[in-house]
């Protein structure tokens, strides 16, 4: 075997053991099947900064601050996970303002508005672990609660339910992810309708040195409603391309976020993940 194969084979073995501590991928958003593994804890915490952020039930628009963001894992057992993300302080500096949907319930007066994030909480299952010639798959499900008020522009105060298919395989040095599933989104406007979206996600992680690799994806949503999106449930997809640095239990991150549909026109993203031991599954 020669020594450049050998060399890519054991990054490529470093990268999966990586993908298990690491399962949540930040700066991405397309989810790993793998969990962290059980009685793992994982925090993340990071900064989101975007330019031409569209908030079209409240008509506002603006460059967006998440800080911090933050997510919480815990691996119940070897398959299972329990996820919860969130932020505590959303900040939008309003560049124009439009007549929509909910525009008068605005109690936003100045400049710019914030709030907190909504909660997110999702359970990941992986269904059937990776082999040779086949695939890692899992479900994740998910319930988005109104913690954002449509008072500030930023929330809809609605509640959200997602399902996902999840896939992914490592080939040498390169982990490929993909998401597909679909979306219950309550109509922020009306209590008794709805739009079931079809959701989306994938992704590529192509590990350069021991420790350091190059992420992408594209994620998003898109609207199946034969009548037209409702307001706030619109087409939306953004790509991600970054990079993640590891050393032992902490992950440092880093990308660049391009809006391609119905989402900011451009920003940033870093962020910090550390996974450690915290508990025995009997």
């Amino acid at each position: 075997m020669s020594v450049s194969r050998t060399a890519c084979i054991a990054v490529a073995l470093m990268l999966a053991a990586s993908v298990s501590s690491f399962a949540q991928q930040r700066p991405l958003l397309t989810e790993d099947p793998e969990p962290i593994g059980a009685g793992r804890v994982l925090i993340e915490g990071g900064v989101d900064l975007t330019r031409g952020e569209r908030f079209p039930v409240s008509g506002l628009e603006g460059n967006l601050v998440r800080l911090p963001t933050l997510g919480v894992s815990v691996g119940l057992s070897s398959i299972a996970e329990l996820q919860i993300d969130g932020g505590l302080y959303d900040r939008l500096s309003i560049t124009s303002r439009k007549a929509a949907p909910l525009s008068n319930l605005l109690t936003v007066t100045g400049t710019d508005t914030h709030d907190v994030s909504d909660l997110v909480i999702g359970t990941k299952i992986r269904l059937v672990g990776e082999a040779p010639g086949r695939p890692a798959i899992g479900l994740r499900f998910a319930t988005k609660l109104p913690n954002a008020s449509n008072e500030s522009g930023l929330g809809l105060d609605t509640t959200d339910f997602y399902a996902s298919l999840l896939g992914a395989k490592s080939v040498q040095s390169l982990r490929v992810v993909g998401n597909i599933g679909f979306g219950i989104l309550a109509d922020p406007t009306l209590g008794n309708r709805q739009n079931d979206v079809l959701t989306y996600g994938a992704s590529v992680a192509r590990a350069v040195t021991s420790h350091a690799e190059l992420v992408g994806e594209i994620n998003g949503r898109k609207s199946t409603r034969s009548a037209g999106a409702l307001p706030g449930t619109e087409s939306r997809s953004r790509l991600t391309l970054g990079g993640r640095f590891t050393i032992g239990s902490v992950r440092v991150d880093g990308g660049v976020l391009l809006g391609l549909m119905g989402g900011p026109t451009i920003g940033v993203s870093a962020g910090v993940t550390y996974v450690f031991n915290a508990f025995r599954v009997p």
